[in-house]
């Protein structure tokens, strides 16, 4: 391990990644066997992470599906497994004892964690993966546990006196209240770094344990993936880690999104043990352009930007990403849709935005109609006009 990079593979050229994960993802779609014979010809197909386009999309309702049809773990091929996990579905998770089995060392090592550290990890072990996340990590790194979970803050801040914590982990709100409780108590300690997730960073929060000498990173994690970016001392965006494949989709398709725009983070990883292949997360983010200056080559994303299931209720009737996405579909001159739910009077309106170059107004309107369930008023727009920040569902309501 060098002193600035936890290993080679974060600073590798484009080409060198590319290889070696193609080859990854060769062997790990070799090794599916329980697969539709559909879904395997299409995986036949794939030589890269550029052809994953060519599968569906997977996503938490399949899985939670494949699960109650088959558990634990749905059918999907599953090695090497020490616990498992549930998290709110539910949706089992396995986990791994092998060394730094969710990939989350990486993140810990670039927020400055080592040997000298010791980590009061106050992510949940209940249940839920984060605090065996978080535990794995720290070993990785050779950092020592005090495995704390949340609540009875009073005894956290006693335990960080007596044993010299130097580190915090855990979601970015709860130090803050671990550190008014010691203020309160009279009590100063020692915590210099915070590695945080599991919930928004904001920057007056950042700011708060930065004017306390702490220096606080963030990680992208989920219970099903591990660790999919992480932040640097750099702070200039989310690095992706080197275990996970991430496109950026447009939200309710498969389909990859231009460079730069907002789109749904679909994730592949690359653990042999436990291997999930375009895995839609849910959430909205965007590739960065360049490398981040701590030298690390690897994509980097924005971070967290929403939720990409817009689904939303008009006139009563749920209109849905998927169904906007079939609209753009069917009509072969149509770039892109957006349906804006506002309000006239008392009474929902629905407005569909169409970017074509050209067409039938009217025959897009018998398809909106079609496909959605709705009538609303169609609006033909020129290619690139409409906004590039992932929403194909904008609700303008006022629910105040």
């Amino acid at each position: 391990m060098s002193d600035s990079h936890f290993d080679d593979l974060e600073t590798r050229s484009a080409d060198a990644r590319a290889a070696a994960q193609a080859g990854q993802l060769r062997q790990i779609l070799a090794g599916i066997t329980g697969a539709p014979e559909s879904w395997r010809m299409a995986a036949a197909g794939v030589s890269g992470p550029d052809d994953l386009p060519k599968l569906p999309v997977l996503r938490k309702s399949d899985l939670s599906g494949w699960q109650k049809a088959a558990p634990p773990f749905g059918g999907i091929a599953v090695h090497n497994a020490t616990h498992v996990f549930q998290s709110p579905g539910p949706i089992y998770e396995p986990g791994g004892s092998s060394p730094d089995w969710f990939r989350m060392g990486r993140f810990l090592h670039a927020a400055g964690l080592g040997p000298e550290d010791i980590v009061q990890n106050c992510f949940g072990y209940h249940l839920t993966p984060a605090g065996h996340m978080f535990e794995s990590g720290a070993r990785a790194v050779g950092a020592m546990v005090l495995p704390a979970g949340v609540g009875q803050t009073e005894l956290q801040v006693t335990a960080a006196r007596d044993i010299g914590t130097t580190a915090y982990a855990g979601t970015p709100d709860y130090l803050k209240v671990i550190l008014e409780k010691a203020d309160e108590m009279g009590v100063k300690l020692g915590i210099t770094k915070a590695a945080v997730g599991g919930g928004a960073l904001f920057p007056s929060l950042r700011q708060y344990y930065t004017d306390r000498g702490i220096a606080c990173l963030q990680c992208y994690a989920t219970a099903d993936l591990g660790n999919v970016a992480y932040e640097s001392q750099a702070m200039e965006g989310m690095i992706v880690d080197e275990g996970v494949i991430v496109e950026i989709v447009t939200p309710g398709t498969g389909d990859p999104v231009a460079a730069g725009e907002v789109g749904e983070v679909v994730v592949t990883s690359l653990n042999p043990d436990y291997p999930l292949i375009r895995f839609a997360t849910g959430d909205l983010s965007a590739v960065m352009e360049g490398q981040s200056p701590c030298g690390r080559t690897n994509m980097r994303i924005k971070g967290w930007m929403g939720r990409a299931d817009q689904t939303t209720k008009i006139k009563g009737m749920f209109v849905r990403p998927e169904q906007v996405a079939a609209l753009v579909a069917q009509h072969d001159e149509i770039s892109k849709a957006r349906v804006v739910a506002s309000r006239a009077g008392e009474k929902d309106v629905m407005t569909v935005h169409i970017e074509a170059a050209g067409g039938d107004a009217a025959l897009y309107a018998q398809s909106v109609t079609n496909l959605l369930k709705l009538k609303g008023e169609v609006i033909v727009v020129d290619p690139g006009t409409l906004p590039k920040d992932g929403l194909v569902i904008e609700d303008q309501r006022n629910y105040d």
